[in-house]
């Protein structure tokens, strides 16, 4: 690694440790770092490149519109590029989904439409408390921070962080508890001190918490819950949304409709920095410039943002990836059972994949290994015991087998270190 990130670069960077590279290029599914190395890409910018790397298409659509000396920045004016992408994404995805919502620019990162949401919340209700839920990641500003599970994140606050509570999500407590029952009996007791919230925010997939899935009869009665206490349903669906698990939006199984629903990393298409809230039109209260943001308004994702919704006029694209997820999801599964002394389980949904380590230290060995080999991966959960897979929703079946072959071969030189090292101590 270059010497002048260490010395002109914080100390808070972080990705760049886990791969440590200077990467050059990247297309598709693949990365070169400046000495020509190739990397197969099961990391995905974090969820924010679902259609790959310099996707052509959106390529194209961004330099044809520079060229013609399209608007850049805007705040929130009026520009032609917003009109388009705000009647695509009503006429693509919510008008056939029967979906109504109004569309806010919060700002061009995922933690803001958090903030916007929960803000927008507490001034429809009157009410300040927000639930969120057990190894939830909502995001890294003060408000996104208290609504997340991590304490190693939440320490970096600084300061106490109030007006929230946590309850345990899905299969927190085993599968014996029913964390919903649980839920309303803190609502319906008035001994225990959980005051009327006025919004719930919730991921259907916990990325950064472990893929921990969340089922469809919990989301239908999580939204039940809320109807019935006049709470506000938020739904987180900046990481499991854009078709990470196969639907467009990760709650469309279900057959819920949230009351606000967060959306940011790949709704820009190209890994351009934008996000948004939809939100229910009559909740829609806020008075002109009550939250705003000098980079609301960027239109050149606004114009690849746009050109993406391309894959989801029909369902073809979203068959895809359902057949890619199980794909992925058949390779984690032998891996589980080759290697059952360091695999607890595989877990997730579509494209969104996760394989649990009985040992975090194991996890964390493994994705050094994958990367030496070639291939990129994270770890996630609340120790980091996941081993986290997001590749890019275009990649194609020959990518995907040898990210998993690459997989496979770190997986063995961990295991057999660790056998090794067992033998020794023996």
């Amino acid at each position: 690694m270059d010497n002048v990130f260490e010395t002109l670069e914080s100390e808070v960077r972080s990705y760049c440790r886990g791969f440590p590279a200077v990467f050059e290029r990247a297309k598709g599914h693949l990365l070169w770092d400046e000495q020509g190395k190739r990397y197969v890409d099961f990391f995905g910018g974090a969820g924010a490149l679902n259609y790959g790397h310099n996707n052509d298409r959106l390529k194209r659509r961004l330099l044809e519109y520079i060229e013609q000396d399209g608007i850049t920045h805007s705040l929130d004016m009026a520009s032609t590029s917003k009109r388009t992408f705000l009647e695509r994404f009503d006429r693509v995805i919510l008008q056939p989904r029967g979906l109504s919502y109004k569309i806010q620019f919060p700002g061009p990162t995922g933690t803001n439409a958090v903030e916007s949401a929960m803000k927008l919340a507490r001034k429809v209700t009157g009410r300040e408390t927000i639930i969120g839920f057990t190894n939830g990641y909502h995001g890294m500003t003060i408000g996104a921070l208290a609504v997340t599970g991590n304490n190693f994140k939440r320490s970096g606050a600084g300061i106490p962080l109030g007006n929230a509570v946590s309850m345990p999500y899905d299969g927190y407590l085993g599968d014996e508890a029913d964390t919903i029952d649980y839920l309303e009996k803190t609502l319906e007791d008035q001994g225990s001190g959980l005051d009327l919230p006025a919004a719930m925010i919730v991921e259907t997939v916990q990325g950064e918490g472990g893929i921990n899935v969340a089922s469809m009869e919990w989301l239908q009665r999580l939204e039940a819950l809320c109807r019935r206490w006049e709470i506000l349903l938020i739904l987180d669906d900046i990481q499991a949304g854009c078709g990470r698990t196969g639907t467009f939006f990760s709650f469309e199984p279900a057959g819920i409709k949230p009351d606000m629903v967060c959306l940011s990393k790949s709704i820009g298409g190209y890994g351009l920095p934008m996000a948004l809230v939809l939100i229910r039109p009559e909740l829609d209260v806020w008075e002109p410039g009550e939250h705003n943001g000098t980079f609301r308004g960027n239109n050149l994702a606004f114009v690849t943002g746009a050109e993406a919704l391309a894959y989801w006029e029909d369902d073809s694209f979203a068959r895809e990836i359902r057949r890619k997820g199980e794909k992925i999801r058949e390779g984690f599964d032998r891996l589980v059972a080759d290697f059952p002394k360091i695999f607890e389980q595989a877990r997730g949904r579509g494209m969104m994949q996760g394989l649990v380590c009985h040992d975090p230290d194991e996890a964390s060995r493994i994705c050094a290994e994958a990367f030496r080999n070639g291939l990129l991966l994270e770890t996630a959960g609340g120790d980091d015991e996941v081993i986290k897979c997001l590749a890019p929703l275009t990649i194609d079946d020959a990518g995907i087998e040898e990210g998993l072959e690459t997989l496979r071969r770190s997986v063995e030189a961990v295991a057999s270190d660790t056998d090794s090292d067992d033998a020794r101590v023996a």
